[in-house]
């Protein structure tokens, strides 16, 4: 018989409708019975792509005999992370608490009140990999719990003091100079692989926001190291095995230092930053491969994680058939059959042997041609790719978790407007707008949103990164087509995060608002993890709501905010990348005004000349004769010449005299970043 979740609607809970085990979603009622018949909770967190959750499951919790210990021991509460960032936070943060490396599946032990006192992630089913087997776990914690009360007391209340001062300010505060990100630049740079790209080390993660600070510093200062850290990364990335080069579109990251093997699950998040840093990068360098990835990943975003109902769906799963990575691997048999007489030729460009490169298989990637300079027939190896994806699509594909997340949609919605704009794709930007209608449309109720949507049912109140998120999209949105609708709409929410989220305390926002569903604790970081921190993205979306609209609160708030984790600098810089990106932008902010027609060649030429420059944070904005500036925008006044088109470029309150060919534009664009 189908277990308690079997009427929710996210694609992971229902894949574990059947087991055996008796799993419950997360619900203040599901707390109180546990309260009631004192009964240990026990809190698995995962989510539809998840390799590891997926060996678990079939491991443990379609295991009759560990389910029933399960069910006898302990109240199970199952929790789709994408669906409930906010719990997976928490839990993450007290599995740090106790000494361990946190990850999914997450398997966390609480009081029937829901405060942890033991954790970990996978368990095998019995003792391996140096992990006990997860029967003699759960007999030790229902043993704990029922003989040593007080020592889970005492754990749980250590852990919930640790969440608390999380969430507190630092206690000294950092001044926020611009020299400052020169020094972090350079102390990150000593962090990266310089021959294979990404952070020294394995599992290597595309770290966007890590190197678009990179790329800041080389525009900045034209060190070249700078430069070459951030086209190493890209370079061995777009040829790697990470990026899927039959169906477009990054993998979540690569298990070894060579971006050859990754896990194999695609997450909107990462395609979206990928998108929107090999824009900016290309911009700048001009790179066909750039560009080409560009475009492929896109294509895949539309082709593939557009969901049933409308919105950009969530994930694609790394296994297929039960087994990871299956849909996208090859053996050289394969493709000699299907290529024939170009097999040789294909063969030499992606890496394909009789041995395979990956657990006697084949990862197609181009890593080994990199840097060799040889003319490569492009023309006909997008033949051979096209053959090949025939007969994948053929395959079992890999789980589609097709759910709605507002965070997400937001990032892929700015990725497409910046990467249409640059490559003057209009349709790319319509996608945005779909995508955005969709979210105001279908999860939002006033200006409130919902965090996600499936199968026309809403589920979980917005959180911090939905409101920051899509607020984000909206500027990007109201940009490109300045439409009103859409600057209004990044003001209404964040009247909304002010209103419901604020912490009138310690500044910064919380993660949770404050009439959401009761939790142990609120979370309030500005660190990056696998997407953007929102309380860093926050202070760009104020920073741009100033100089947008001359309303002096929203300078105030962010710098409200700036000042409330400043004190973070100190003890790890590293995380706090799109805060320091931003903080930039706020510093020494760049902004471009073209006074215009919108719908005249003239002004179209200008605006070419700036979504072809490489300037990370610059704020633009066309005006036409019946619209004004606020008073306090240094390009306030300012108006076409002689009834043509006139741009001008402001760097903090100086701007340029006017610009009226896009070569003179470009030129002054070029110099914007220098410091």
């Amino acid at each position: 018989m189908p277990n308690d979740l079997a009427q929710e609607t996210s694609p992971y809970l229902l894949q574990h409708q059947d087991n055996p085990v008796h799993w419950q979603p997360w619900s203040e009622t599901v707390l109180a019975e546990a309260q009631a018949a004192d009964k240990p909770i026990l809190l698995s967190i995962g989510y539809a792509a998840c390799h590891w959750c997926h060996v678990m499951a079939h491991e443990s919790f379609e295991n009759d005999e560990i389910a029933g210990q399960m069910n006898d021991l302990f109240v199970n509460i199952k929790v789709d992370r994408e669906e409930r960032p906010d719990l997976d936070a928490i839990y993450q943060n007290a599995l740090g608490l106790l000494g361990q490396q946190g990850g999914w599946p997450l398997t966390m032990f609480l009081t029937p009140a829901g405060e942890p006192f033991w954790g970990g992630t996978y368990f095998p089913p019995e003792s391996r990999y140096g992990r006990p087997g997860f029967p003699e776990v759960l007999r030790q914690m229902a043993s704990i719990y029922a003989d040593q009360r007080d020592q889970v007391a005492q754990n749980a209340r250590s852990i919930m003091q640790g969440l608390g001062q999380m969430a507190a300010p630092r206690a000294e505060s950092v001044a926020l100079e611009p020299d400052m990100l020169d020094d972090i630049a350079a102390h990150l740079l000593n962090e990266v692989d310089p021959f294979l790209g990404g952070i020294r080390g394995a599992p290597k993660f595309p770290q966007v926001p890590a190197f678009t600070l990179l790329w800041r510093a080389w525009l900045r200062g034209g060190d070249e190291r700078y430069h070459r850290a951030v086209v190493t990364t890209l370079d061995q990335m777009s040829e790697g095995g990470i990026y899927d080069h039959l169906g477009g579109g990054f993998a979540r990251y690569s298990t070894d230092d060579r971006w050859l093997a990754p896990h194999f699950e695609k997450m909107l998040y990462d395609n979206a930053q990928m998108i929107e840093l090999l824009t900016l990068v290309w911009q700048e360098t001009g790179s066909a491969l750039y560009a080409r990835r560009v475009a492929e990943t896109v294509d895949w975003t539309l082709r593939e994680m557009i969901a049933p109902d409308g919105g950009l769906a969530a994930t694609l799963d790394a296994d297929s058939e039960g087994e990871e990575g299956k849909f996208y691997v090859w053996n050289e048999a394969e493709i000699d059959q299907l290529l024939g007489a170009r097999s040789e030729a294909f063969k030499a460009a992606y890496d394909v042997s009789a041995r395979g490169n990956w657990e006697e298989k084949v990862i197609l990637n181009r890593s080994r041609r990199l840097g060799l300079g040889e003319a490569m027939d492009e023309e006909a190896l997008a033949a051979d790719r096209a053959i090949l994806k025939a007969v994948r699509d053929d395959r079992i594909w890999p789980g589609w978790d097709d759910k709605v997340l507002a965070d997400w949609n937001g990032l892929m919605i700015a990725a497409l407007v910046a990467a249409g704009q640059a490559f003057a794709r209009l349709d790319w930007i319509d996608a945005a707008a779909a995508a955005f209608d969709f979210v105001t449309a279908r999860m939002a109720e006033g200006d409130r949103l919902w965090h996600s949507y499936r199968v026309g049912k809403l589920r979980q109140p917005g959180m911090l990164d939905d409101y920051t998120a899509m607020a984000r999209g909206a500027l990007a949105l109201y940009e490109a087509r300045g439409e009103a609708r859409y600057l209004e709409r990044a003001q209404a929410w964040i009247a909304t995060l002010d209103a419901h989220f604020w912490d009138e305390g310690a500044g910064g926002y919380f993660f949770t608002a404050d009439d959401a569903p009761g939790l142990i604790t609120r979370q309030r970081h500005c660190t990056d993890n696998a997407t953007p921190a929102g309380n860093a993205v926050v202070t760009e979306i104020l920073t741009r709501l100033w100089h947008l609209t001359g309303e002096s609160r929203y300078r105030a708030r962010a710098e409200a905010v700036f000042h409330a984790f400043s004190g973070d600098l100190r003890r790890n810089f590293f995380p706090l990348t799109t805060y320091l990106n931003n903080l930039e932008t706020a510093l020494r902010p760049i902004q471009i005004v073209i006074a215009g027609n919108p719908a005249a060649a003239d002004t179209a030429a200008l605006a070419a000349a700036v979504h072809n420059t490489s300037l990370p944070g610059r704020i633009f904005q066309v005006t036409s004769a019946d619209a004004t500036l606020p008073t306090s925008h240094p390009a306030h006044g300012k108006t076409t010449i002689d009834g043509a088109a006139a741009a001008y470029v402001c760097i903090g309150e100086t701007c340029t005299l006017p610009l009226t060919t896009p070569a003179a534009l470009g030129k002054a664009l070029s110099a914007a970043f220098k410091t």
